[in-house]
């Protein structure tokens, strides 16, 4: 099998005379793990400038946290943020596409909408197109599989950097074909090209391809922890931990208030009222080690993942997000901070795409009812998303 940036580089020729700027992180990495970067600048690209994500080109800053990136530490390139201090860094500057002929592309997804990195494709097409810049992505598999699409796409009113585009929950997209979504369907223009992954079959989950895994960001430390994202996610958007600063973000969720017995029947409960199969719950005991309730000792669960191919993820978050709720409502609250630069909608409407889950929650309506009331949104997704497939 061979990315994108395998494909490049066995003929980067096609970059001869281009000024060439490159968004990147440190997931664009060969078969042997060594940077895109550093290869292109061997093969004789012109590597104008450098654009950094949320987290920046060398993955160094957790989430929702400032980058100021002005020069790459390693290859002293100029560097830009496009992850700053407000919702307009979130765009490069036109000029700093305006005197460039293509911008590269190559980042790691891991298919939940809620990832910025695709968010971000998005918005440097968008400026691109307004200066005639063109951008190709180096494309690489979705690791939680291609074929698998879970959840309602973005409401009107509900957009934001974890929801930037109408797409499903778990998209099941590569981050080329997610390029051609947005300039069929959400109204980008710009001159786009994708080279594909050669060899990837769709159904296949990144530790089925061979390639090497790089942790795409710094609490996303594993393909299951990836696997369980499009659902857990949601505990970001309440006064508990998501397990942030231990070994098993995403997967240890509690705080210092919570029964963690309580807590796992509540859970287990739950998952036999809506059908959620794949995962098991245990007791458990954590010390974040940042952000909510840092270096405080708190109890909860922990979500083991038994069978990916049967679980739903996104169920899953809704259950373990109730059972959170039920626990302790009075000790139990949403984000009320601004979550990535939007303070309302909430965060938790922010990402489920509407305030229907909140409210049928919060009024002690059964939650697993809206995945049917979700499906026509979720059809209506895959029929645009057919056109965009491109494996």
């Amino acid at each position: 099998m061979k990315t994108g940036l395998d494909v490049l580089l066995a003929d980067p020729s096609r970059l001869d005379g281009l000024r060439v700027g490159f968004c990147c992180n440190h997931t664009a990495v060969d078969a042997r793990y060594r940077h895109a970067i550093d290869l292109l600048s061997a093969a004789g690209v012109n590597l104008v400038r450098l654009f950094g994500p949320e987290h920046g080109v060398r993955a160094t800053a957790q989430d929702m946290e400032e980058v100021g990136e002005h020069r790459d530490p390693v290859t002293g390139l100029p560097t830009v943020s496009l992850y700053g201090d407000d919702e307009a860094s979130l765009h490069p500057a036109p000029e700093l596409l305006a005197d460039l002929d293509v911008v590269l592309f190559d980042i790691q997804d891991i298919g939940a909408r809620y990832y910025t990195y695709q968010a971000t494709l998005g918005f440097v097409m968008a400026v691109a197109g307004r200066v005639d810049t063109k951008v190709v992505v180096l494309d690489r598999p979705n690791p939680i599989d291609g074929v698998t699409v879970e959840g309602n796409t973005v409401n009107r009113g509900f957009a934001s950097f974890v929801g930037a585009y109408p797409i499903a929950v778990r998209h099941g997209m590569t981050v080329g074909e997610l390029g051609h979504f947005f300039l069929k369907h959400c109204g980008v223009a710009c001159e786009y090209d994708v080279i594909g992954v050669q060899g990837w079959d769709r159904r296949q989950w990144f530790d089925q391809t061979g390639l090497p895994w790089v942790y795409p960001s710094p609490n996303m430390p594993t393909l299951e922890t990836a696997t369980i994202y499009p659902g857990m996610c949601f505990i970001e958007a309440t006064n508990l931990s998501e397990g942030r600063g231990t070994t098993r973000p995403f997967h240890l969720v509690g705080a210092p208030w919570v029964d963690p017995q309580v807590l796992v029947r509540l859970c287990e409960e739950g998952a036999e009222r809506a059908g959620l199969q794949g995962v098991a719950f245990r007791p458990a005991a954590f010390v974040p080690g940042f952000q909510k309730h840092a270096r405080k000792p708190c109890q909860g669960v922990e979500v083991h993942l038994t069978d990916r191919t049967k679980l739903n993820a996104l169920l899953l978050g809704m259950v373990v997000t109730e059972a959170c709720y039920l626990e302790n409502t009075e000790m139990f609250g949403w984000r009320a901070e601004p979550y990535e630069f939007v303070a309302d909608p909430p965060a938790i409407d922010l990402l489920t795409g509407s305030a229907a889950y909140r409210e049928a929650l919060e009024a002690g309506d059964p939650i697993h009812p809206l995945l049917d009331a979700w499906e026509p949104e979720r059809q209506a997704f895959l029929a645009k998303r057919a056109g965009c497939l491109l494996y």
